[in-house]
């Protein structure tokens, strides 16, 4: 039952929604995701497959191989819309380009053999790229961490960006610090203050996993297939698409209730300016004959931006989970937003 719970977590499902959506009873389909794919009827491939939005020959590959899944938590990630995503992506493509790469939810779920991806955290793609190299190493520094878990010991690490002990840690090191503070602080944020340092406090939880599977599946998927791990501006680490390739943006999305401030700056570095700039980007990408898909939330600046015919406006709803509000949770207007 794991497989076909994770992909359909990775889908943004659990199961008992899985099971309104395909129309078998849960209890049925529990016992049936127990069994070997190549058990499964015909049918209930099909209805399974097709409420998750995959072919069926994609559907029972997933199944019969090791999923794929973020190693990280990531706000803003995209693991409840991948079966909208998907289902807006074009047929075909070359290389997969993803600048705003966050936890990676779209990458892992299609897993292509040729991706650059990038992102300005710097944090992170070291992160990405340690897990790809040095995976052993990585894991045992997270151990070390996952045993001595505090709130003190969080406060000690999460401090070293601030008394300059950063600076003399290795790569590896820096790689288990950023995946030990996204699990054990609040939420699974990842937030730094004007100077770069984190200060997310300390999360509750009983205990941490934080050696998963996840991180062994991407490791080896990261070293089997071609992906480029780039770090920087999202404008640069698309410098080099060519005609075919599929470029996905998910860049920091326009508020919802936008204040005076952010039309010169926000805390993310990313204002109505470079809205305006990655909208251009997109239509430059349009002119070399590259699909482009991007995400943005439904409001009325994004559909201004984007109402340029060369675009197409798809309108899907997405949950909000953090908000320190609880009438601040729920459902959400996004837009997924193609030149194809």
């Amino acid at each position: 039952m794991a497989a076909l719970k994770e992909i359909t977590k990775l889908n943004g499902l659990t199961m008992k929604q899985l099971a309104r959506l395909t129309g078998i009873k849960y209890t049925t389909l529990a016992t049936t995701a127990k069994k070997p794919i190549t058990t499964w009827t015909s049918e209930v491939k099909a209805q399974v497959a097709g409420a998750l939005k995959m072919d069926v020959s994609a559907f029972e590959q997933a199944m019969s191989d090791q999923v794929l899944s973020p190693f990280i938590k990531w706000v803003g990630g995209k693991r409840q819309l991948l079966p909208s995503l998907v289902s807006y992506l074009p047929k075909n493509y070359r290389t997969y380009y993803e600048p705003f790469v966050g936890g990676g939810a779209l990458l892992l779920r299609l897993a292509p053999n040729h991706a650059v991806i990038n992102d300005f955290n710097g944090e992170l793609t070291n992160t990405y790229q340690q897990v790809k190299d040095h995976l052993p190493e990585l894991s045992e520094r997270l151990k070390q961490h996952q045993y001595q878990d505090s709130k003190d010991y969080y406060l000690d690490l999460r401090s070293v960006d601030r008394d300059g002990r950063i600076v003399s840690m290795s790569a590896v090191d820096r790689a288990a610090r950023f995946i030990y503070l996204n699990k054990a602080g609040y939420n699974g944020l990842w937030r730094v203050n004007s100077k770069g340092q984190n200060n997310v406090p300390y999360g509750s939880h009983k205990s941490l996993n934080l050696v998963t599977k996840s991180l062994k599946t991407d490791s080896e998927y990261f070293q089997k297939a071609d992906v480029k791990i780039l770090t920087g501006d999202y404008a640069a680490a698309v410098k080099d698409v060519v005609a075919g390739d599929l470029v996905y943006f998910d860049p920091p999305y326009i508020p919802v209730k936008p204040t005076a401030n952010f039309t010169t700056y926000t805390k993310a570095g990313f204002g109505l300016i470079q809205q305006e700039q990655l909208r251009d980007l997109a239509k430059e990408l349009t002119e070399k004959s590259v699909s482009v898909m991007l995400s943005n939330a439904d409001v009325a600046l994004t559909r201004e931006l984007y109402a340029d015919p060369i675009f197409h406006l798809h309108e899907i709803q997405a949950m909000r989970y953090i908000n320190s509000k609880a009438n601040g949770r729920g459902k959400v207007g996004e837009l997924i937003i193609t030149n194809y």
